[in-house]
């Protein structure tokens, strides 16, 4: 679903016919809805244009739309049942209890073939609260898994209760109460395997890009970069001595750690009081 539905913005805005231009973006992948259940999706949050394929320049998108969503709901849909496809061939799927008739070609291809005829939906909307209101939103939403704290409301009897938005009555909130199993059950199916990356980089914002695009980006805008300033609280001041960013005491530096050896470093042992 991230390959497809990068391949399928990246490819559609390239073409002269819509934006003509090379775009950067990042996606977040979720896998819930708000009662917890499977419901696997893809944020993708895109800058309003991108850079002339030539880098000359930088291509503002049209007021009306940033890219035609019927032409981006086909250009999707092609590219992820070839996917399915692929993944298939590749023996990368495996099908278990009513779905292990799947496994074979022929039942398969017969599975598939229904869904080209079937209206597949990209929704697509702008900013709300300008860029900054994004930032802020997204930096409490994308590192959440399915739930936050703040919508569970009592664990009595066994039993979970938490709060959820009803999009299909004006978001109206309402409680859902769960047994303990039900609901573990359900947060569970949103942990993804260990290494995988639900956030991912594309375009001029590839980790392997970026470094090099992103500056012409600003060039191109008009706009430098801010710089960043350097926080001096930990640094030693002019007598060598290391301050304490609070108190303002001399510290002293004892050892000096790897970014790997910090990972690896296990906590002190506690020493229990007898």
């Amino acid at each position: 679903m991230l390959r497809a539905s990068a391949q399928t913005l990246l490819e559609v805005a390239q073409d002269p016919r819509h934006l003509g231009a090379e775009i950067g973006f990042f996606s977040v992948l979720h896998s819930w809805n708000q009662k917890l259940r499977h419901h696997p999706h893809v944020h993708c949050v895109i800058p309003a244009g991108g850079l002339s394929l030539d880098h000359t320049r930088w291509v503002k998108s049209p007021n009306r739309f940033f890219l035609p969503l019927k032409v981006l709901s086909t250009v999707f849909r092609g590219k992820f049942v070839a996917g399915l496809q692929q993944a298939f061939q590749n023996r990368q799927r495996s099908f278990h209890g009513n779905l292990t008739a799947l496994g074979q070609p022929k039942i398969f291809a017969t599975w598939l073939r229904p869904l080209f005829r079937k209206d597949w939906v990209v929704y697509a909307k702008p900013p709300f609260g300008g860029p900054q209101y994004v930032l802020h939103y997204l930096g409490r939403y994308t590192h959440r898994v399915a739930i936050s704290n703040h919508r569970l409301i009592s664990f009595t009897e066994g039993k979970v209760t938490f709060r959820w938005r009803d999009s299909a009555h004006n978001n109206e909130p309402k409680l859902m109460t769960l047994s303990l199993d039900k609901f573990l059950r359900r947060f569970l199916l949103h942990l993804l395997p260990k290494g995988f990356l639900r956030i991912r980089n594309f375009g001029f914002l590839a980790n392997r890009r970026r470094t090099t695009l992103l500056p012409l980006c600003f060039q191109l805008l008009g706009a430098a970069p801010e710089p960043q300033e350097q926080d001096t609280s930990c640094l030693p001041d002019s007598s060598g001595l290391w301050r304490c960013p609070k108190c303002g005491g001399p510290m002293v530096v004892v050892e000096r750690f790897t970014a790997a050896e910090i990972q690896l470093r296990s906590p002190p042992a506690v020493t229990a009081a007898a």
